[in-house]
């Protein structure tokens, strides 16, 4: 039989601790028979979950929820900076360190030697620009990952073409390609004419300073609620099969 470990992290906690917890974890002879064999790959979808769970905390204003979940969160970023380090390519002070020097350099208006390195650039998104080594509109759009949620990824894509002229300057012009999507919608009901559709109504509310991410979100909430509040609704069973159009998980 295997022995316990005698060892625990003594308070005040601290993230080298944390680190040190999943280093002993996936230590590959006395370590966890889960954690040790666990790859990025493996726990991607881990990561997601819990970003979604910290806002799900964020938007219930629950302190001891987000503290929970911020804590998974930051158990996720340790547990990956230590399979690298198991590698040889980077550590978690690296990781600590880059987005420490990070900070600084994009914040010229408070750290004196951002200051003397960014002199005249005033703008975050130049900074940003600079620190990337982004220099054309197609640089810009190469980098808006193509695993953020649609909508967001729709308007970031916007936003970044915008700056270099490459997207509709005006909200006026913005709700005629609204209004030119919406009639080929109606026309065609297919699905790129959906995702066109999306697009523009995601440009028009950019415009209007709409995220419309959130405006989604919220929406699908106010659904929740108003469907959970009406009286005598009862459940129905499955359409026939040559009536269903979305599958349903």
């Amino acid at each position: 039989m295997k022995s316990v470990l005698d060892w625990e992290p003594q308070p005040p906690y601290t993230a080298e601790q944390l680190v040190e917890v999943l280093r002993i974890l996936r230590d590959p002879e006395n370590g966890c028979p889960w954690d040790k064999v666990q790859t990025h790959a493996s726990i991607r979808k881990n990561f997601l979950e819990e970003t979604c769970e910290v806002l799900e905390a964020i938007d219930a204003d629950d302190p001891d929820m987000m503290r929970e979940e911020l804590g998974d969160v930051l158990m996720q970023v340790a547990f990956h900076a230590v399979m690298e380090e198991e590698r040889g390519r980077f550590t978690f002070e690296d990781v600590c360190r880059a987005v420490c020097e990070k900070l600084v350099f994009r914040h010229p208006n408070i750290f004196a030697s951002s200051a003397a390195e960014n002199a005249g650039i005033n703008s975050w998104d130049a900074l940003k620009n600079k620190e990337k080594g982004r220099t054309t509109l197609s640089d810009e759009l190469d980098t808006v990952p193509a695993t953020l949620p649609a909508l967001m990824r729709a308007q970031k894509l916007q936003k970044r073409a915008a700056r270099s002229g490459g997207a509709r300057p005006d909200k006026a012009e913005a709700q005629q390609a609204l209004q030119t999507a919406v009639a080929h919608w109606n026309e065609t009901s297919s699905a790129e004419a959906a995702g066109r559709l999306l697009f523009a109504a995601a440009d028009a509310m950019r415009l209007a300073g709409v995220d419309a991410e959130e405006a989604l979100t919220f929406a699908s909430k106010s659904f929740c609620a108003e469907q959970k509040t009406q009286s005598g609704t009862q459940v129905q069973g499955p359409a026939p099969i040559e009536k269903q159009t979305v599958r349903e998980n």
